[in-house]
């Protein structure tokens, strides 16, 4: 396939193994057909052709089509040496943890947004203890849904929105207009999740930070 040639000439030019990255339609409707087909199972096929042909330059695959059960078809036909990294925001609890075939290395966008929950949940898996991996970070799937929910393509918007909520960074407002890309609703949810997941530092500064924006906004 002219895909696979194109692909391997770029990684031939690579002196260091390299993560491929294919990211869903979902999070931007120019991806759609990334991989040389609209139909996912020709695009797996094809993807999987450029990494089977070139693995000694592959580290490995980030995976971001929201799809749980796609992404561990995926991983179970990897070359031996090359990682799955998942990129479902979605479903990366149990992509993480795995099963008796495998399992999914951590390179997430939601991990902005709850990386005091992650480091929790990743440091307790390493130690074993699988009850409290996953009583940390259930919370957090609501939260991750809720970010990341159709429109996928707008879900800065809420990454965004979070880190100002926690104070790292002194406004919302983003570039072209992005803070402006979901409605009032979306962000009163955000706040609610993330409170109720534990992610917000000074919750009395989130509150502040809270109303100002719905003022704003006039509510």
């Amino acid at each position: 396939m002219t895909i696979c040639v194109c692909i391997g000439e770029v990684l031939a030019m690579c002196d260091k193994p390299v993560i491929l990255h294919w990211l869903g339609d979902m999070f931007d409707p120019e991806l759609k057909g990334y991989w040389g087909s609209d139909n996912l199972d020709e695009a797996a096929d094809a993807c999987l052709t450029v990494i089977t042909e070139n693995a000694g330059k592959i580290d490995g695959i980030k995976i971001s089509l929201l799809d749980d059960a796609r992404e561990i078809a995926f991983r179970r036909r990897l070359p031996e040496g090359v990682r799955m990294y998942t990129g479902d925001d979605f479903n990366y609890p149990s992509l993480i943890k795995g099963d008796a075939e495998g399992y999914s290395h951590a390179l997430l966008g939601i991990f902005d947004a709850i990386a005091p929950a992650a480091s929790q949940a990743l440091a307790a898996l390493a130690a074993g203890d699988l009850a409290r991996y996953e009583r940390v970070f259930a919370p957090t799937v609501a939260l991750s849904r809720h970010i990341f929910r159709m429109p996928t393509q707008y879900y800065k918007t809420g990454v965004v929105f979070l880190a100002y909520l926690n104070g790292f960074q002194p406004h919302f407002f983003m570039l072209g207009g992005h803070h402006g890309a979901r409605p009032p609703v979306y962000l009163a949810d955000v706040f609610r999740l993330a409170d109720k997941a534990g992610l917000l530092r000074n919750p009395d500064l989130a509150v502040q930070r809270m109303r100002l924006v719905m003022q704003t906004l006039g509510l």
